[in-house]
């Protein structure tokens, strides 16, 4: 494994993680807010849990992940800058929301289950990502890599379970953070979030060899029965 990129990443990461912590904290005015605490340690162990798994299972993954990224779609950049606007936007009204009550709260009960389901969300994201070698963050057809069609762990059911995880963690968070306004927001990383889902799956369908068999034998996008 390339030390330089093990470092790139941790760097990246980190500087992600504190960015996050500065949208939700500095607006809420405050640093005893569980949630928001909460919410940072479900990020740092997703973070965690993707590192190990690209350094065990998938060391070449690492290097796409923080390579050039060359073949991007023009419509998938315009979404991941959305995604990453929206976010952010998420977290700092979060925090404004702690700080000026708009929500008025929620049960701890509701928070604690919003919790479970940010973890449980991004476990399905590491889960995925354990089981394609060609988890990449942008959608292009690694040719140089010699890209396959994967169909084992989570895509034995569905052909895109990471937006599943996404989607989860995405609805769940604002619940957690008890904030109504950034649940609104969050709506709009969802749909964007199935745009891709749909955007991407038409690119593998026309562009990934054996992709379109392996699409009519796992017939579901993101929910078995539904789509």
């Amino acid at each position: 494994m390339d030390t330089k990129l093990m470092v790139r990443y941790a760097i990246r990461e980190t500087l992600g993680l504190l960015g996050m912590g500065v949208a939700l904290f500095w607006p809420a005015g405050r640093l005893d807010w569980w949630p928001g605490w909460a919410a940072l340690a479900v990020m740092a162990a997703w973070i965690a849990a993707m590192a190990i798994t690209l350094i065990r299972l998938n060391p070449g993954l690492l290097a796409e992940r923080l390579g050039p990224r060359k073949g991007a779609k023009p419509w998938d950049t315009v979404i991941m800058s959305l995604l990453g606007l929206i976010q952010l936007a998420r977290y700092i009204i979060a925090g404004l929301d702690q700080r000026y009550d708009w929500t008025g709260g929620l049960p701890a009960a509701a928070q604690l289950a919003a919790l479970a389901l940010c973890v449980l969300g991004y476990a399905l994201v590491v889960w995925a990502t354990a089981s394609n070698a060609f988890f990449s963050q942008i959608v292009r057809i690694q040719s140089e890599r010699g890209h396959t069609v994967v169909r084992g762990g989570p895509y034995r059911y569905v052909r895109h379970p990471a937006y599943i995880g996404a989607i989860l963690f995405e609805l769940a968070v604002p619940v957690l953070l008890a904030s109504w306004p950034a649940l609104i927001i969050s709506g709009l990383s969802v749909l964007l979030l199935i745009l891709r889902t749909a955007l991407e799956d038409r690119t593998l369908q026309v562009e990934l060899i054996g992709y379109a068999g392996y699409a009519r034998q796992v017939r579901y996008r993101l929910l078995p029965g539904i789509w």
